[in-house]
Parts: structure tokens; sequence; C-alpha cells
């Protein structure tokens, strides 16, 4: 993920508007961890990220003058769209991009995070599939 947050960062990096109150390269600092942060965050928690490249966009969009703004966005979705293209290629052997353990995305009676494997075509365990079954008729009425 390192690799497509410091893709985006360098293909932008020319058109970033610097601070003029503040110190020199302050606005690249957070134009950097503003895509970090949001590639850790698509890396980990995927399936509650349902719009990163408007979320990234908006968190990086004051930093440039308004004649770059289509070019970043465009720039964005296209990093996002291959960054998630290699993260679904991934092999679901129970782990993430980062090699932690994977965990059921559900919750027990007493509020505690399930602990159980999930499967990897929607990230619950067998004893919480029927979470992703209501997920998929709610989506359709909530648009």
């Amino acid at each position: 993920m390192y690799g497509f947050s410091r893709a985006i960062y360098r293909e932008l990096a020319d058109e970033i508007v610097e601070d003029p109150c503040g110190r020199p390269q302050v606005n690249h600092e957070r134009v950097l961890r503003a895509c970090e942060a949001a590639l850790e965050r698509l890396a980990t928690d995927r399936h509650y990220f349902a719009r990163p490249t408007r979320t990234l966009f908006n968190d990086i969009r004051i930093y440039f003058p308004m004649t770059s703004q289509l070019r970043v966005l465009r720039v964005i979705q296209r990093y996002l769209d291959l960054a998630d293209e290699f993260l679904r290629r991934l092999p679901q052997n129970g782990f993430d991009a980062y090699g932690n353990p994977l965990h059921c995305r559900a919750s027990t009676r007493k509020g505690t995070p399930c602990q159980r494997m999930p499967l990897p075509h929607n990230g619950y365990c067998p004893s919480h599939q029927h979470l992703a079954e209501t997920e998929e008729i709610e989506a359709p009425l909530a648009a």
C-alpha cells in the first residue's frame, strides 16, 4: 500500500500549493499523510470504506489550485482502483494485506467483536452469514 500512496503523491507533488504562513513543505507532508491514511484504511477496512476516492479527494483538494482539481480527482481514482484490484487479487488465506489475521465483521451478543475466521466472499463467519444477506437487501433500499 506504501507504493500506491507514494505514487499518488509523486504524481501530484508538483501542483501542491505552498502555505504562505506555514513552514516550507507542510502541505506536501499533509497530502502524503492523507494518501497513506486512505490507503491504509482501504487495506484494513475495505467493507466499511464505501467511497475511498471521494474521501481522499475531499481531504487533499484544498492543497491544489482550482485548475488542477479535475486532474487530482482522476489521479486518485486511477490509483485507488489499482490498489483495490491489487487487494482483491491477494490470496484469501485468513490474513489481510499486512499479515494480520482476519476476524468476522459482526459483534457478539455481549458487544465484543466476533473472533471467528470470516469467509472470503463477504467477511462474515458461518454463524453470522445472515447479516450478509440483510446487507444485500438493505443496499438497494438505501439507494
